[in-house]
């Protein structure tokens, strides 16, 4: 069975009329029924079909957040292709290195993204390109222009895809170098959007809102899938320009009953008055993703919002995006934690030799579920290192609870090895993160010549104006009050926000490079002029 069960199933195994209900709308406005979703994935086949593209051909989308970004994702799928949906945010290296790498034999772009895509017209090896043009730019010598509304409708007649062919190529973040590509299978898909809609009880009535990009995995197969393969309606967020107070009146706009925000998005609307608070009316069930909720905020929400439930996720694109989840009950009781393992995953917690550790000792996770990915696209040596006998091997460390629930401690890369101590940064995060006056914060390595690596606290503070270098001092005593002193940063420095990649997690491989300078810096505290040109270095 393939993906394509989700689109085509409405209009057979539903009563006469539920093709008609809304299947996906952008901030409740432009909307594609069932029916409509599926003729326009037909009118892509066509498109498709015409450039040549045949079963296991890379296909890159890079389009912005609108309905036929999905469309397009759809009739891919249906023709045998696989998609490589790319991020637009990223530089035309960076484009150019994964178009490559994929060996796509065709890209369709929005016409917003010509400049990046012509900056490596002449250096690719891809020579087919095609322009979804929404305004009026015009197209380049170099590029088809599609307007798919006039094309006819082609109900695919090959052989339709079987659910271990792959479906697509999601490319990592690049955050600690090269990014890879992770293969995506039918079955994989279907079986995530099943656990998903098991786990959370959607059904038709279902008016689910995402506010990521659809490119990225968390955005589209966390959430607007589930709610298709139930039949619901799935509402999207418009690219560009969304902030907080966007996403609350896409959601009453829309009439969303279940939502995922950032953490950082959460984290502004319960920061802010609460005028905001009538937008969620209609709201039941929110998912923050992107980092670990703290304490004071899922308290600050139970008080604002007692008839939502507060659900936290974990997982990443190799294991197929949700491998933990926390759910309402336990939000106060095993604050700080990400939940137990999702339904149908097994999650253990190992040593380096590969043995599970007992509950309590700090390892890296380990998981394991049909949603998982089948391995990476040409990276055979990564495939041995990630994929074992039917597991995953993340790089994030965590520890289990004595009654199983699991929290993170970092990435695997990102433990400080000071003076022959193991330092996690996501413990030290953590109180940092609840001192009243720290916003944000992320711990990372930096050289030192005495202990080889010492703790460099990356600071934002609540209130702009704080004086840095009493808050320095107050932070440096709060946390010798709480942990050990090798766990204590050597280093602090403050800025207005943190560097976050399209998924919300923070760069720390940016943070780690721009401030690697304070490693050789004497004990005293830096000055206020050098806080000052840190700031400048992210902002």
């Amino acid at each position: 069975m393939d993906i394509n069960w989700i689109l085509d199933s409405p209009r057979r195994a539903l009563p006469v009329g539920d093709a008609n209900t809304v299947a996906l709308s952008i901030e409740g406005r432009d909307s594609f029924t069932y029916e409509q979703l599926g003729h326009r994935r037909d009118q892509w086949v066509t498109f498709l079909l015409e450039q040549g593209v045949q079963r296991g051909d890379r296909v890159g989308i890079m389009l912005l957040n609108t309905l036929d970004y999905i469309a397009l994702y759809f009739a891919i799928a249906k023709v045998g292709a696989i998609a490589v949906r790319l991020n637009y945010r990223l530089t035309s290296d960076e484009l150019l290195f994964i178009v490559d790498d994929a060996g796509c034999s065709l890209l369709v772009l929005h016409s917003s993204r010509i400049g990046q895509i012509t900056a490596m017209v002449d250096r690719s090896a891809n020579s087919n390109w095609a322009v979804v043009v929404d305004d009026e730019t015009e197209t380049p010598s170099w590029a088809a222009n599609v307007d798919i509304s006039s094309l006819p409708e082609t109900p695919y007649a090959g052989p339709s895809p079987v659910g271990s062919d792959p479906v697509m190529l999601m490319y990592s973040s690049g955050t600690t170098g090269r990014p890879k590509g992770v293969l995506w299978t039918h079955d994989q898909v279907l079986w995530l959007a099943l656990m998903q809609a098991t786990a959370w009880g959607f059904d038709q009535n279902t008016i689910a809102l995402t506010t990521g990009p659809f490119y990225h995995a968390g955005a589209f197969e966390v959430l607007l899938l589930p709610t298709l393969f139930v039949h619901g309606t799935a509402v999207g967020m418009g690219s560009g320009g969304v902030t907080t107070t966007r996403i609350l009146q896409a959601i009453e706009h829309s009439n969303a009953n279940t939502v995922t925000l950032f953490t950082f998005n959460l984290y502004e609307l319960l920061r802010g008055d609460q005028s905001s608070d009538k937008y969620l009316a209609n709201v039941k069930w929110l998912m923050s993703g992107g980092d670990v909720l703290h304490e004071w905020a899922v308290k600050e929400f139970d008080a604002r919002f007692p008839g939502i439930e507060l659900g936290q996720g974990y997982g990443l694109t190799e294991g197929g995006t949700m491998s933990t989840y926390l759910d309402h009950e336990h939000r106060l009781s095993h604050a700080g934690t990400v939940g137990r393992p999702f339904v149908l995953t097994d999650v253990e917690v190992r040593d380096d030799a590969g043995q599970e550790v007992p509950a309590g000792d700090v390892g890296e996770i380990w998981i394991r579920s049909n949603n998982m990915s089948p391995g990476y696209w040409k990276r055979p040596e990564a495939n041995v290192e990630t994929f074992v006998d039917g597991w995953c091997a993340t790089g994030d460390l965590g520890e289990m609870t004595p009654d199983g629930f699991l929290k993170l401690a970092g990435r695997k890369k990102d433990m400080i090895r000071s003076g022959g101590e193991n330092v996690y940064p996501a413990e030290v995060e953590t109180v940092l993160l609840a001192h009243p006056s720290v916003q944000s914060a992320a711990v990372v390595a930096v050289p030192d010549v005495k202990f080889m690596e010492v703790g460099c606290a990356v600071v934002v503070p609540v209130d702009d104006a704080e004086d840095s270098v009493r808050l320095e001092a107050e932070l440096r005593a709060y946390l010798r009050e709480r942990l050990a002193g090798y766990k204590c940063p050597r280093h602090y420095t403050f800025l207005t926000e943190l560097p976050l990649n399209h998924s919300g997690k923070i760069q720390k491989n940016l943070l780690r490079n721009n401030f690697a300078h304070l490693g050789s810096i004497p004990d005293a505290p830096p000055s206020t002029h050098e806080r000052s040109r840190d700031q400048e270095v992210i902002s």
